[in-house]
């Protein structure tokens, strides 16, 4: 069990009022919250050694360069990745991506081949494929889900074939919260010659994740969804992979030599982090990974799922509400997203900042998901490790006050 309220005193955030009332953060699929130790290392190198890296070799540069490649190398240990060359910067999940599509799919894909993805998809891991896929003549596939929520891996299984050469795939929803089994969708993919990207951007905050028990090639996932500062993503990807892929970006750092004429690129990672880098943020990063890292990934999924499930059984109690996504706490991270009929979600948040809390309201860039539910928008709720069971009961007391509230005054639909 986790010692949440220890973990509290930690987020200087977590004790401020919101409209006079204390703050309930519930929006921690889009950003979560820093901790202390994290913001004191953002302070900490702009205060005492604010230099460039891999150029200088002065003191302050020195130093920058040393934290700033450790901070790479706590990633690659944190997600089990065999060799630090294999984990690149970037600005955020969706910059990964989009590095996979220009710096590896503009070049291997061809007419009549395919990209498979599902429809639970965030647009940074749709809208990527829609366009290579128009620019290279190749078929994006869209693998349907279950009444549930769940991947439909039946219908997965049908849509592989041999003209399948790139899997990009979610580890989990950021509107329904479900977990998709990567490691099996990894094997079928491999079966029939595919390349697998994982956008691990709800994943990796909250679970443990290991690249090579997954065996996917590539994953993608953001610093400001897991306690570090905004600004620094990450993509991992096989060695392999990576020597043989073109640059993103082109510029400096990125060189081994340049004439007038032509140039030539260094190997991974600095082939793919053109000009100087969020130095300060990726330091600041390695120290969220500590902090993660010395509490336990598993502790933290452990805390979710129990308190997802209390949400589920609280959410039940409002026979008005609609709650989407997998029944089953285990099936799913801590997501919720919600819809009262008569209430627009925007004025459900609206009215629970009064209160408050803090939550989501719109399509949370998944629009095509989002309307196939029959909605234009959801409320979500969504928890991290800092959050409580108190909390989760001063969502439905709130819940049930803007249900009274929307009732009496009348809201169209």
């Amino acid at each position: 069990m986790l010692d949440v309220h220890t973990i509290r005193q930690d987020f200087p955030v977590l004790q401020r009022k919101v409209h006079g009332k204390p703050l309930v953060y519930l929006d921690n699929a889009a950003t979560s919250q820093k901790p202390r130790q994290v913001i004191q290392a953002l302070v900490a190198y702009y205060e005492g050694y604010n230099a460039n890296v891999h150029r200088a070799v002065h003191t302050l540069g020195e130093e920058a360069t040393q934290r700033y490649e450790e901070a790479r190398q706590k990633v690659a240990d944190f997600i089990n990745a065999p060799s630090l060359e294999c984990i690149i910067w970037t600005r955020n999940t969706t910059e990964a991506i989009n590095l996979v599509a220009s710096a590896w799919a503009r070049h291997h894909l061809k007419p009549g081949e395919e990209v498979l993805t599902s429809a639970m998809e965030h647009h940074s891991n749709l809208v990527p494929w829609q366009r290579v896929c128009a620019e290279t003549g190749a078929t994006l596939r869209i693998a349907p889900l279950t009444p549930e929520g769940l991947l439909d891996m039946d219908a997965f299984r049908r849509l592989l074939s041999p003209r399948v050469r790139l899997v990009a795939i979610t580890h989990m929803s950021n509107v329904l919260g479900s977990i998709v089994p990567v490691e099996e969708v990894v094997r079928l993919a491999h079966g029939v010659g595919a390349l697998v990207l994982v956008d691990g951007a709800q994943s990796v905050p909250h679970m443990p994740v290991d690249v090579q028990a997954l065996d996917c090639d590539f994953l993608a996932f953001s610093a400001h969804k897991m306690l570090g500062p905004t600004g620094i993503g990450v993509l991992y990807g096989k060695l392999p992979l990576l020597e043989e892929m073109e640059p993103f970006l082109m510029g400096g750092e990125m060189v081994r030599e340049v004439t007038y004429e032509r140039a030539t690129w260094k190997a991974p990672p600095f082939r793919y982090e053109a000009g100087t880098p969020n130095i300060a943020d990726a330091i600041a990063f390695g120290v969220a990974i500590d902090y993660l890292k010395a509490i336990g990934m598993s502790a933290i999924r452990q805390h979710e799922i129990a308190l997802t499930r209390y949400a589920l059984q609280r959410f039940a109690e409002l026979e008005e509400v609609q709650v989407f996504g997998p029944p089953r706490a285990e099936q799913r991270g801590g997501v919720i997203s919600f819809h009262h009929p008569d209430i627009h979600p925007h004025d459900l948040g609206t009215f629970l900042d009064r209160e408050g809390i803090a939550i989501r309201a719109g399509h949370h860039c998944a629009m095509p998901l989002v309307r196939s539910l029959g909605v234009v928008a959801t409320a979500r709720a969504s928890f991290y490790l800092y959050n409580t069971e108190e909390e989760v009961d001063a969502l439905i007391d709130a819940l049930r006050k803007a249900i009274r509230f929307f009732g009496r005054v009348g809201t169209p639909r």
